[in-house]
Parts: structure tokens; C-alpha cells; sequence
């Protein structure tokens, strides 16, 4: 019986140390992954892989005051336009420009089918002739009225008559004429030429169509009527007055051309707190109704960090620069850049202050591939 008992604790004491291994058996485990074994690396700098300034050219980072610019984008449109349209109903017999010609003034745009206005002043003008002629016979009659009046022989009523007939005759002769003038109108309308010079920009009918007297069937425009139109920022439009004279630059041509300001729409649009500023353009055959349109406006001075170009660093989408440290280190830094100023000069927002060395690259702005580090290259 004592052997039992002796067996059964030497069995429970077997497990137990089996647990208690394994328990430190995993403790060992987690203290070497987490790198208790292995030497330290005390915090800090250690000074390697830090490149040093040698004989590479550099160049001051200055603080300069330039003058500010600010675009108001718009659309070239014409001031006077012109909608050409008929005043007859008729089918259209033919139209002799297309979109893009250039047209004088009284020229022979559109012609429209006459034979109907042309029969209608054939009858006016026959209806003249009867007109005419009732008229000079009743002149004759009136004529003999009088002479039998003067011998006392025809009666008042019949004199009366005589002058009634030939008055008559006279109003009929002038409806008649005045038919004839207006049947010559109506014929007329069926040539429709240039009130104005211009350039055709829309055709809106063919030879063959139905013209509607008011509906547009060409549409032109006065090319030294152009300007551009664009809405400025308040604070910017309450400093521009009439007459003024400002650059627009044109993006599809690559050019700025002067421009004066004619016409400041006294109200503001209250969604985006802009009045609509008209400036007019020079006449030119470069220029297009509908273009894009850059409005420069002058917004003062300005102070602002001008960096060489040749400082650059493209990494990706990115730029940096290689400043000079006091202690002769280079230290790679992330900028922001603005605008191109002068050639070779670059206007930069955040990333270095005014006096800073940074090394330049003497050929040109460096382009390098981002590439990801090696956990055994960093440095703590």
C-alpha cells in the first residue's frame, strides 16, 4: 500500500516538472526574441554615415520683397454680337459663309426663296397701274364738272360727285403705290446681309430649311469687340478702377496681351464675394471668342525665401535640399516650392530660413528614385 502511494506522488511530481520545464522553456524563448541575450546600443548619435561638407559649390538662401501677382480666371467674350435671323417665313435658298469668315458690313449673307414676294409685288404693281389710271380718268371728269360748272351747266350734286369720284381715285392710287412699296420691302427681306462687320461663330441652318421670322440662322460677332470677362476677389476689384491697364494671359497661345478695364459690374456676387471685372482686348486674329483667360492683377509687395534651382532635389514627387550645417554636416531636408522667379531662381515656402548654405548640383536640379532603407543601415 505504501508503494502505491509512494508511486502515485513520484507521478504527480513527474507532471509537475514537466509543466514547470515548459513554462521555462517559453520564458527563455520570449527573453531571446526580444533580444535580452544581445548587446545594447546606447541612444543617441553616433556620428555614422552623417556626410560632410567638402569642395561642393553652395549658395546663400536670401529673403527677398517681390511684387505679387494675382490671376482672375474668365472668358474672352465679344461686347456686341449679332444674331442674324429673317423676317419672312420662307425656305432658305442658300447661305453663302460658314462658321469662321470673316464678313463687311452690307455684305450678301442669306438669300430665301422670292418667287412668292416676287408675284406679290408683280400684283401690287399691277393694281398701281389700275390705281393710275382710274385716277387720271377721274382728273378728265372733274376736269369737263368744272367747265360745265363755270356755264352754269351741271348741278352742285354732280360737281360734288365729280370730286368725290376723283379723290377716291386719288387714295386708291396711293394704297396701290404704297402696296407696291411695301411688296418691294417684303422682297428685299428675302436678302439678308451683314448689318455690321464681323466674324461668323455659328451656323445654325441649311439651304433647304424653313426660316422663321426671330430664329437664329447665323450668329457673328465683332473681333475687335472682344475682352475677357472674369470675376475678382473683392478685396482685389474695390482696388481696379475703369481705364485701367493690366495684363491677360492667354494659356492656349502662350502670350499676354494688354488689356484696359472698361466696364467694373457695381455688385457682388455673394456666394463667391467677386465682382465681375470686363476688360477689352487688341484686336487680333489669334484671338477667339470663348478662349481661356488669365486676368493679372497687381496685389503689392511681398517678402519671400529664393532658393537656386540647382539646390534641388527631386525624390518621387518631392523635392529636398542639402544644407550646410554649421558644424560642416549636410543635413537632407524636405521643402516646399512656389513659384519660378527669376531664371535660375526658385521661390520656396517652408524647409530652410533666410542665410542658409545649401550645396548645389552643378548639373542641374537632381532627380533620384525613392529608395527604401535597410533596418541595418539606420542610425539611433
Amino acid at each position: 500500500m505504501q508503494r502505491d502511494v509512494i508511486r502515485r506522488w513520484l507521478a504527480s511530481f513527474g507532471r509537475i516538472g514537466m509543466v514547470a520545464g515548459g513554462l521555462l522553456l517559453l520564458v527563455v524563448t520570449i527573453a531571446w526574441l526580444s533580444g535580452m541575450f544581445e548587446d545594447k546600443v546606447q541612444p543617441g548619435w553616433t556620428g555614422r554615415g552623417i556626410p560632410k561638407h567638402t569642395d561642393q559649390p553652395t549658395d546663400i538662401v536670401h529673403e527677398i520683397e517681390k511684387s505679387t501677382i494675382e490671376e482672375a480666371i474668365g472668358t474672352l467674350k465679344a461686347s456686341s454680337r449679332t444674331v442674324v435671323a429673317a423676317k419672312l417665313l420662307a425656305t432658305i435658298a442658300e447661305i453663302r459663309v460658314t462658321a469662321g469668315d470673316q464678313v463687311q458690313r452690307g455684305q450678301e449673307l442669306i438669300r430665301l426663296d422670292s418667287k412668292e414676294y416676287e408675284a406679290r409685288l408683280d400684283q401690287a404693281k399691277r393694281a398701281l397701274e389700275a390705281a393710275t389710271a382710274n385716277r387720271e380718268q377721274a382728273e378728265k371728269a372733274f376736269a369737263r364738272a368744272e367747265t360745265l360748272q363755270r356755264q352754269n351747266a351741271l348741278s352742285r350734286s354732280e360737281f360734288d360727285l365729280a370730286k368725290r369720284d376723283l379723290q377716291v381715285a386719288s387714295a386708291n392710287e396711293l394704297q396701290a403705290t404704297q402696296a407696291v412699296q411695301e411688296a418691294e420691302a417684303l422682297l428685299s427681306y428675302t436678302v439678308i446681309k451683314a448689318a455690321k462687320d464681323g466674324r461668323i461663330v455659328d451656323r445654325s441652318a441649311e439651304p433647304g430649311d424653313i426660316a422663321r421670322p426671330g430664329e437664329p440662322i447665323l450668329t457673328l460677332y465683332d473681333a475687335t469687340s472682344l475682352r475677357l470677362e472674369a470675376p475678382v476677389m473683392e478685396h482685389l476689384a474695390v482696388k481696379l478702377n475703369v481705364d485701367d491697364h493690366l495684363g491677360v494671359y492667354v494659356d492656349a497661345l502662350d502670350r499676354e496681351f494688354d488689356a484696359t478695364i472698361d466696364e467694373i459690374v457695381p455688385q457682388a456676387d455673394a456666394p463667391s464675394r467677386s465682382f465681375l471685372v470686363k476688360a477689352s482686348l487688341p484686336k487680333s486674329d489669334e484671338l477667339y471668342e470663348g478662349m481661356f483667360g488669365r486676368l493679372r492683377i497687381p496685389a503689392g509687395q511681398r517678402r519671400h525665401l529664393c532658393l537656386n534651382t540647382d539646390a534641388l532635389i527631386e525624390v518621387g514627387q518631392l523635392e529636398f535640399v542639402d544644407v550646410v550645417l554649421a558644424d560642416g554636416n549636410i543635413e537632407r531636408r524636405l521643402v516646399k516650392i512656389g513659384q519660378l522667379g527669376m531664371p535660375g531662381r526658385q521661390e520656396v515656402l517652408s524647409g530652410v530660413e533666410a542665410g542658409e548654405r545649401v550645396v548645389l548640383h552643378v548639373d542641374g536640379p537632381v532627380k533620384e528614385s525613392p529608395v527604401k532603407e535597410s533596418p541595418a543601415d539606420d542610425t539611433l
